[in-house]
């Protein structure tokens, strides 16, 4: 968080945790490993809380506030955007990016889903991986871009409009192909 990713280094972990460099090499592998289980550690006491309030509302409201409060205390946008540049070079960083950070908070989210589904909150057919998207897209683009405040009211917001996008019917439109792209 002080010195962002680049700036890190395995050599002032070690001498900052008063052990070797090797020990630290012995756990993690690689500096993203282990700032990625760092802020895993970091985030999770308040992103990982799974609450059934009922509501789906109050489910992704349960979800976001604390880990969007979070996220505001730190300069976390840094070094979640060092991670997404990190994945798109290195395969197997990006598996465990993937694994501890995005799936995570994707797999509560769709239990919320799953839960407003059942109590027929939203329709049964609703596409939960693409409501999860634009759940997140738009925190994710305030967090990173920062050109607007990431607030609780923001937030809000974009629940609401992703509430308001799954309670309407969406209309069957025909099928086209290649040739009506670009109409």
């Amino acid at each position: 968080m002080e010195e962002g990713l680049a700036g890190a280094s395995m050599d002032a972990v070690a001498e900052r945790a008063g052990t070797s460099k090797a020990t630290i090499y012995r756990w993690w592998p690689a500096k993203e490993v282990l700032a990625l289980e760092a802020l895993y550690q970091s985030l999770s006491d308040t992103d990982q809380r799974e609450a059934d309030t009922g509501s789906l509302r109050g489910d992704l409201e349960a979800l976001l506030l604390p880990w969007v409060r979070r996220l505001g205390t730190r300069p976390y946008g840094r070094v979640i955007a060092a991670f997404v540049a990190e994945a798109q070079t290195d395969p197997v960083f990006d598996e465990r990016y993937r694994a501890h950070f995005v799936e995570p908070r994707r797999q509560h989210a769709k239990a919320a889903f799953a839960r407003a589904i059942a109590r027929h909150e939203i329709p049964a057919g609703t596409d939960v991986e693409v409501a999860l998207d634009l759940l997140y897209g738009p925190l994710y683009h305030r967090l990173l871009h920062r050109h607007a405040p990431l607030s609780d009211r923001f937030v809000a917001d974009v629940i609401d409009a992703v509430l308001r996008g799954l309670s309407r019917p969406v209309p069957q439109l025909p099928p086209y192909g290649l040739e009506d792209v670009g109409r």
